[in-house]
């Protein structure tokens, strides 16, 4: 399975919006068409976690692909007054403020 962790700012008061925003983005098949299996959204005092799991090793690939779906530009545009970027300077898509895995367990593995 791949996964992906973004990391970000994000007012703690913002949750809901964010939670809705995804929530709706979800019930439609773009997940599906990008292969996510699971997303999982965490704050932590001003941080945001985002946690995508997809079906296989391929799903940064598959997001590429869906970039230029309208719904994705929509949710990108619809996130920012509640997401910024750890570094704004130097960010110019979601994949500037993915965390680097640097150790993985799996139990029986």
């Amino acid at each position: 399975m791949h996964s992906t962790l973004i990391v970000a700012r994000m007012h703690p008061a913002s949750s809901d919006d964010v939670a809705g925003l995804f929530a709706d983005f979800d019930a439609t098949e773009m997940p599906h068409r990008m292969g996510t299996r699971r997303r999982q959204l965490f704050s932590f005092r001003g941080m945001y976690f985002h946690l995508q799991d997809f079906d296989s090793d391929n799903g940064g690939e598959r997001i590429e692909q869906a970039k230029t779906d309208p719904r994705f530009v929509r949710i990108s545009e619809d996130l920012k007054p509640y997401i910024e970027a750890c570094d704004p300077q130097t960010w110019r898509s979601p994949s500037d403020s993915m965390a680097t895995r640097f150790y993985n367990w799996e139990a029986g593995a």
